[in-house]
């Protein structure tokens, strides 16, 4: 059960890095429908990309961006959002067909099959969000909705912290009872911490807030961005280009001095395990790292390879969190 958990969680992950550069690309409403059967197939005949063609040069983005692309072009943004759906089906089958043999064969502890039950339903949900959050963008927008985007990113990530965390409990096993004192809930709050850090980053993809304010630690030479208010919170807090980045890079240093601040209280601990003590540290290496891929990445414009890599360490980043945050709790 561990490795086919862990298994599916590197699937996730890399549907998190698909999804993302989907977006980057602006590939995400290439495919203005959703059929979860038919839909496994890409076109087939030059009928049916010519239909699919014209399906989307009926919505916004066609219309006001890109208006004048060639089928070929066409051709090019459709693939990512086809692989990604792809993807999709592949990690809901690869979850879906084992666990349903393990539960017949009557392998999965008691204590993990209400689990499992959770995660294939949030996989049929994950399904119904990410139509949700690209309606958003067929009529009235040129783009899907950021706060949408960052719903369908945050499931996603709830998926892949939940296929860890049972992993790490099927490969191990129950703990023993143990007196536990605050370094669960340290563990525990860091991860949360870098979960709403990675949901501020959906919202600076969605609203390419990293094409604006490349300077930094400054943005546009003062410390606090002139256009932050858009006229209410939610707008601002949500729709503000200058707000999600602004939130975003206070975040981060927020989770930089937390991270390096609980790596080095574990250093000096005499309760918590070694292994959580070099987990600790290798997660304050990679805040370390992302924090600079990050800065990298805003000050180079949002290149794509850049931007990809950024993301991807994101994930990587919450993993090891969520494994500290399981290593605190055991003896």
């Amino acid at each position: 059960m561990g490795l086919w958990l862990f298994a599916v969680a590197v699937l996730v992950f890399a549907m998190v890095i698909l999804g993302g550069t989907t977006r980057l690309t602006n590939s995400g409403l290439s495919i203005t429908e959703w059929k979860p059967i038919r839909g496994a197939l890409p076109p087939l005949s030059p009928a049916e990309w010519a239909a699919e063609f014209r399906n989307y040069q009926r919505i916004p983005q066609y219309q006001l961006i890109n208006r004048g692309m060639s089928l070929e072009a066409f051709k090019g943004i459709y693939w990512w959002e086809w692989a990604h759906r792809l993807l999709g089906r592949i990690v809901g089958a690869a979850f879906a067909v084992p666990f349903l043999v393990f539960l017949f064969r009557r392998m999965i502890p008691p204590g993990l099959v209400g689990r499992c039950w959770l995660l294939l339903g949030l996989g049929g949900l994950q399904g119904l969000v990410g139509w949700w959050m690209v309606a958003s963008g067929l009529a009235g927008r040129v783009e899907v909705a950021p706060e949408r985007l960052t719903v369908h990113l945050g499931l996603a990530l709830v998926v892949f912290c939940l296929l860890v965390w049972t992993g790490l409990d099927a490969w191990h096993g129950p703990a023993r009872p143990t007196h536990r004192p605050r370094w669960p809930l340290m563990a525990g709050l860091l991860a949360g911490g870098v979960f709403f850090q990675i949901l501020l980053g959906g919202l600076v993809a969605g609203n390419r807030a990293g094409l604006v304010y490349n300077d930094w630690p400054l943005m546009n030479g003062h410390l606090f961005p002139r256009d932050y208010w858009q006229g209410g919170f939610w707008r601002s807090a949500l729709h503000s280009q200058a707000a999600v980045q602004l939130h975003h890079r206070l975040g981060a240093y927020v989770l930089f001095l937390a991270a390096w601040t609980i790596a080095i209280l574990a250093r000096r601990s005499v309760w918590l395990p070694t292994p959580a003590k070099s987990l600790a540290l290798a997660l304050a290496a990679l805040v370390t790292v992302q924090a600079l891929l990050g800065i990298g990445t805003l000050m180079m414009g949002d290149p794509l390879a850049m931007a990809v890599v950024h993301q991807a360490t994101a994930a990587l980043v919450l993993a090891v969190a969520v494994g500290l945050a399981w290593r605190a709790r055991r003896p």
